[in-house]
């Protein structure tokens, strides 16, 4: 099967994934946990996961399922995997317990290392942001569904570049990464998927994320953002990759909307 063959399934699935999320949050009523990684995990996390996890298992048994929930998977195995989902049941989550709204469900299908398909719902706005490879990216509410393309900025262009930035992020880490901070306005907005979406509908320009960051949390972002003109790339401007390491963890990236600009000139060398 193509991935255009079962988006609408995996859109479906998010959606379940998301109705469950914004019902416990909406409850205000739920577990909360420090994982290993001194990170935290809510009973609306397992809950998603649970969800996701066995209706991708139904819809394609013969894929297999990296979820953040379930992601102690060696190597050795994984390296064998030509394609498998990657899933965030759950982006988001200090946004869920400081009670913002900013989070959503991730699903990505991945193939020989590079997201093909990309998934990004919303619970509480219920939007859904989409892509497959060479067949675009889009946003879908109630009311409609629209391509989107990210803002594609000329290197003559005066206007600030606008930045995505974090509620739990100091402005000012992210300012002095640029040549010329006094040129950038900050928008501020939870969830990384967000953020990226946010640049990849052309509403922000960029967005640098310093920090650890699991693969499962720019795999769907990814393909998003490609297929709506931008690109995520590392701070030494490489395109991120999945899969290739022991490691699931992310380097320090950049997601840009016009990546034709110069942005070993616009970013801070150090």
């Amino acid at each position: 099967m193509k991935p255009e063959d079962y988006i609408e399934q995996v859109i479906d699935i998010a959606v379940k994934a998301g109705s469950e999320i914004r019902n416990i949050y909406l409850n205000g009523t739920f577990d909360k946990e420090v994982k290993s990684d001194n990170t935290p995990v809510t009973s609306a996390d397992i809950a998603a996961h649970n969800i996701i996890s066995s209706a991708l298992k139904t819809l394609t048994p013969d894929i297999p399922v990296l979820s953040e929930e379930d992601a102690d998977i060696p190597f050795s195995e994984r390296e064998h995997w030509n394609r498998y989902w990657l899933v965030d049941p759950l982006d988001g989550t200090g946004e869920f317990i400081a009670g913002s709204g900013d989070f959503s469900v991730i699903i990505a299908l991945v193939e020989h290392n590079r997201p093909i398909m990309g998934v990004v719902y919303v619970p509480m706005t219920e939007v859904c942001y989409y892509a497959i490879a060479g067949l675009g990216a889009y946003k879908r509410d109630e009311q409609s569904e629209i391509r989107i393309i990210s803002n594609q900025l000329a290197d003559s262009d005066e206007p600030p570049l606008k930045l995505a930035v974090s509620r739990r992020q100091d402005p000012q880490s992210v300012l002095k990464l640029f040549n010329q901070p006094k040129h950038c306005e900050l928008i501020v907005l939870g969830g990384a998927a967000l953020k990226s979406c946010l640049i990849a509908e052309g509403k922000a320009d960029c967005y640098v994320r310093i920090g650890p960051t699991g693969e499962w949390d720019t795999g769907a972002a990814q393909i998003i953002i490609e297929e709506a003109g931008g690109q995520i790339m590392d701070l030494e401007l490489q395109p991120l990759s999945y899969n290739e390491r022991e490691s699931l963890e992310n380097p320090n990236f950049i997601v840009v909307g016009s990546p034709h600009l110069e942005w070993d000139r616009i970013l801070l060398n150090e």
